[in-house]
């Protein structure tokens, strides 16, 4: 009777240098607890909702500097096995200045524009990760449901948002507010 063949253990290092060897980081390579996770370029949808995410938190960040925003490809490391992309993120602003991603230790928002190609790693993998990591939000959004998945570190199940996001991180006087009506407009 045969062996199977043990799974290769992949590394932040190994998956650096594959992500060296592409042209525009496509596709994008992630690895977590030694797990690469491989996703095809995004779709047009999928860009103009991480894009509209991005500009709207970048505005909003103008006015309460508690962070800065941040789109893909950036790479998020927690160890030597754990490497991550968030397609949209909010780092804080004392990591955000330094020039290396090595800095950026501490998300404030991690989020995930769910594709056909990404639901696995997005919605079990990646966020298993970022509540291990104490990552105080973290949003899955499902363009094709208009509807995003909210969850925090200690949550079990996902709080889901129909109509408004709504965000407060700590030392913003106001809140963060998107109606999804219009982040999922015409896309």
């Amino acid at each position: 009777m045969g062996m199977a063949a043990p799974l290769k253990s992949y590394t932040a290092d190994m998956v650096r240098q594959l992500n060296d060897q592409i042209n525009w980081r496509w596709p994008r390579y992630e690895v977590v607890d030694g797990e690469l996770l491989v996703t095809p370029a995004p779709s047009k949808p999928h860009q103009r909702v991480a894009g509209r995410l991005f500009v709207a938190l970048s505005q909003y960040l103008g006015d309460e500097p508690v962070g800065e925003a941040f789109a893909a490809p950036a790479d998020i490391s927690w160890g030597p096995k754990k490497l991550v992309q968030p397609d949209v993120f909010v780092a804080p602003m004392a990591e955000a200045r330094k020039p290396e991603w090595t800095a950026v230790r501490h998300l404030l928002l991690a989020i995930e524009v769910v594709s056909p190609g990404s639901r696995r790693a997005d919605r079990v993998v990646k966020r298993l990760l970022y509540q291990r990591e104490g990552v105080p939000l973290y949003w899955v959004v499902d363009a094709d449901a208009h509807a995003i998945e909210v969850w925090t570190p200690e949550a079990r199940e996902p709080r889901i948002e129909r109509e408004t996001l709504v965000w407060h991180p700590v030392g913003a006087s106001a809140p963060f507010t998107l109606a999804l009506a219009e982040l999922f407009r015409s896309i």
